[in-house]
């Protein structure tokens, strides 16, 4: 019996070091990835409890402040959950077709991206119902129905929608949300992209609801409401990061 368990200690420890991350940096990211991977294949279910810090420390030969910022990282997306003196455990297993599709050592940066983007996108909306001039809202109009052509046709859209969301910040009339946008459009596209893409694998409700979340951000822009345009646009975002890592077609 003892030798049995020995056996299965050392399998489990060999199944979660087979792709230990490595030591130079983004240590934190990488373990996030891995157990998100782990998830996501259906080596551990929902409800599983996932080892305890100090296990993952010596599995992945990693410090605890590493493996606490990874958990971390897993909770705010609603993936793992923490239970106060029983550990953590999986919460959500994110979409089957996520694995395919999201973009291997990518995935933890798009996530924080998307997480950076509900502030910056948030207030360059507030700004935008307070400042934009007509031919901004024409812009906004034209992106916005641009977004109507690719639903219709099925297509994917990540570059169209990246424009929706351009042409919000430069009616803020700060060129520095232009700016902080073109710097992040590289990973603000790859998540868009993502995220539309596993919406078209699931259901055309997805995208409709993705459509429907931005006109209510254009409606409050017109409207010249600024509140309900940052909650809308900070709402829509947030929305599109649980989207990512669930099956459902509701946020």
């Amino acid at each position: 019996m003892a030798r049995k368990t020995a056996e299965l200690k050392l399998r489990q420890k060999t199944e979660w070091t087979a792709q230990a991350p490595q030591r130079p940096s983004r240590l934190a990211d990488q373990l996030y990835e891995q157990i998100l991977d782990r998830i996501v294949s259906g080596a551990m279910p929902e409800g599983e409890k996932l080892p305890s810090e100090s296990q993952l420390c010596e599995l992945y030969g990693v410090s605890r402040p590493v493996v606490r910022e990874a958990l971390s990282r897993l909770q705010a997306d609603g993936v793992v959950i923490s239970r106060h003196g029983s550990g953590s455990f999986v919460q959500r297993r994110p979409a089957q077709a996520f694995s395919l599709l999201a973009p291997i050592g990518d995935v933890a940066d798009l996530m924080r991206c998307m997480e950076f983007r509900v502030a910056l996108e948030g207030e360059a909306a507030y700004l935008a119902a307070m400042r934009r001039s007509e031919a901004d809202l024409d812009r906004i109009k034209r992106a916005f129905g641009e977004l109507e052509r690719v639903i219709h046709n099925g297509e994917v859209g990540g570059e169209a929608d990246q424009a929706f969301h351009v042409a919000i910040a430069a009616a803020a009339q700060n060129r520095l949300f232009v700016h902080a946008m073109e710097i992040f459009a590289e990973h603000t596209l790859k998540g868009m992209d993502l995220a539309r893409k596993l919406s078209l694998r699931q259901s055309a409700r997805r995208l409709q609801l993705v459509q429907q979340e931005h006109l209510r951000i254009l409606q409050a822009i017109e409207a010249e409401e600024p509140h309900e345009a940052r909650e809308a646009m900070r709402t829509h975002i947030d929305n599109a990061r649980i989207r990512v890592l669930t099956d459902s077609a509701e946020p």
